[in-house]
């Protein structure tokens, strides 16, 4: 009988099953919370319009340009790991975890401007959306990072310890990061 290599089946997506379980969920938890945001904007109208206009669109869309470049450095940290290029391997990882460190920075400075200016969670119902999903979604990416950090040190102190597995799954969850930001962005900063 001839023996299946499962990792080349289609069934096994890069990252492992579990792994795409939780994106999954995560992104089934971030389109309920959007749907919920839809349903408020519509009975809320220019409260929504309102709250909107006092986001900054300058930094939101800054963090979708380091997001997208962070993601694409990420993709090439797979593809160098795939290609036993430790150097670029370690550079691209470095460079994702640095333009990811960025994004933080950024979401801080619009946070310090938010608080400053009393737009709290409890300020209306747009706010309230804004910060749960800001924050959950800043919770995601401070999450990828220390996952980047942990391959980076294990691939550094142990090499052989990390699989490409290991380096997909993290690809997968600093995608998803991406993902959810390219649709938190354009809802909350730009959608009337």
């Amino acid at each position: 009988m001839e023996k299946i290599n499962i990792k080349n089946n289609i069934y096994y997506p890069p990252g492992g099953i579990l792994l795409w379980i939780i994106i999954f969920l995560e992104l089934l938890t971030f389109g309920m919370a959007i749907i919920a945001f839809l349903i408020s904007s519509k009975s809320e109208f220019s409260l929504f319009h309102e709250s909107r206009l006092q986001l900054n669109i300058t930094l939101g869309s800054c963090n979708t340009i380091i997001l997208i470049c962070s993601g694409y450095y990420m993709a090439k940290a797979v593809n160098y790991f795939k290609e036993n290029d430790s150097k670029r391997f370690s550079s691209s990882l470095h460079l994702t975890m640095l333009i990811g460190s960025l994004f933080i920075v950024l979401k801080s400075i619009e946070y310090y401007y938010k608080i400053k200016n009393n737009l709290l969670i409890d300020t209306n119902t747009f706010f309230t959306f804004y910060w749960l999903l800001t924050i959950f979604h800043l919770i995601h990416v401070i999450v990828g990072i220390i996952i980047l950090i942990v391959i980076r040190y294990k691939t550094k102190q142990q090499p052989n310890i990390i699989t490409i597995d290991d380096v997909e799954a993290a690809g997968a969850f600093w995608h998803m990061c991406d993902l959810i930001w390219l649709l938190i962005f354009p809802l909350l900063y730009l959608y009337n």
